[in-house]
């Protein structure tokens, strides 16, 4: 697709690893290279500095003025999840095709009328789940849809990280409901529901809990006169307004049952992102800091045979892995995303749709906040369909 220009919206690690996938992608995929042409943010020093690290033809500052150019295609929406659905609407409006980074939105409300904007537009859509594109993933995918593991009784879950352990730890925007929406349920829950829908089905109803550990933190530099006194060292102290850790329990509309984790206090855990699924025939897990392998149980090897053996995911046939290293020589993070860019820019190119497009989004968007509304009245609540 000569002359596909692409605009980036974000400077910090989001904006960082889709820069790396639209530098990467051409050199290992058959698609014509994205045209790398505005990159923008908020301070226009880093900005500028990000656009020259990167290879973006120009930085700006300015995103209404970015999505109103003619010339741009693709519209990369890596920013809070507070802004998504307003920049994601006013590009879909200006009839470009639009990538916005998870959560899809901040509210139900709010990733519907983005969901809406895309049906009008007709254009491509990609909610930015990445994990989806981890070959082992992908591999497991096929291996369900195959039959492999007979009817799906159980999905469990955890995505487990520890970086706000410390009560010292600044109010970042994450911890603001204001900015963020949620804490760890729609940052890291959301990854792990929509991997539970794209690997095992929809989701009929939830049970949820939260929990806020530590209520108040400094503030960051720069902030303390939007804040109380602390008591401790006389830092400026400001409130934490997203929960620390949220767990729900799901019944699949197919039948099976899941569980769901998500905390940042757990000591240890960096980035402790796992499933496992148990059918009639096996079970499977996956580990993200193990994401090249997946292990198979499976209940027809013969009884003094059966044992969890690893699938190593870097064979030619498994999904992407053959356009990258010869077997055994290791992917990892930053490919998931030039696969995702991948699959937009083919997407675009054949005039087909790319998954999870905003429908998709919204409905995992649904799955989290019915969890959030059983936490709050302590039911059971039904997710609408």
């Amino acid at each position: 697709m000569p002359g596909f220009r692409v605009a980036l919206l974000g400077t910090q690690f989001m904006g960082r690893v889709h820069s790396h996938a639209f530098r990467t992608v051409a050199s290992f995929f058959p698609v014509d290279p994205p045209e790398m042409a505005v990159l923008c943010g908020q301070d226009a020093q880093r900005t500028a500095a990000q656009a020259a690290k990167f290879g973006w033809e120009e930085a700006s500052t300015d995103w209404r003025e970015v999505i109103a150019r003619k010339d741009i295609d693709l519209v990369d929406v890596c920013t809070p999840g507070d802004s998504h659905a307003e920049i994601a609407i006013a590009a879909l409006k200006a009839g470009k095709h639009v990538i916005c980074e998870k959560p899809l939105a901040n509210t139900v409300a709010q990733a519907k009328q983005m969901a809406a904007a895309a049906k009008k537009a007709g254009t491509v859509t990609l909610t930015a789940y990445n994990y989806r594109r981890a070959p082992a993933v992908a591999h497991a995918k096929r291996m369900i849809e195959r039959g492999d593991l007979g009817r799906i009784y159980h999905f469990r879950a955890r995505y487990l990280q520890d970086w706000i352990l410390d009560p010292n730890f600044p109010l970042v925007w994450r911890l603001r409901k204001e900015v963020a929406g949620s804490g760890p349920h729609g940052d890291l829950n959301a990854h792990i529901t929509d991997m539970a829908r794209y690997l095992v089905g929809e989701i009929a109803e939830v049970c949820g809990m939260t929990k806020t550990f530590i209520r108040k933190r400094p503030l960051p530099a720069g902030e303390g006169e939007l804040g109380r006194r602390g008591s401790k060292k006389g830092a400026a102290m400001g409130e934490v307004t997203v929960e620390d850790a949220s767990l729900f329990l799901a019944r699949f509309e197919n039948g099976a049952l899941g569980s769901f984790e998500a905390t940042r206090f757990a000591a240890g855990r960096k980035n402790h992102h796992t499933w496992e699924i148990n059918g009639e025939k096996g079970t499977l897990c996956w580990d993200l800091e193990r994401l090249n392998e997946l292990q198979w149980y499976s209940t027809e090897d013969a009884p003094t045979e059966r044992g969890f053996r690893t699938i190593l995911c870097t064979e030619a046939g498994h999904p992407y892995a053959g356009a990258w290293w010869p077997a055994g020589h290791m992917l990892g993070y930053e490919h998931t995303f030039t696969h995702e860019i991948l699959d937009v820019v083919t997407a675009i190119a054949k005039g087909t749709k790319a998954q999870p497009d905003f429908e998709d989004g919204l409905r995992t968007q649904q799955v989290l906040e019915a969890a959030m509304r059983s936490a709050e009245t302590k039911k059971w609540i039904s997710v609408p369909r």
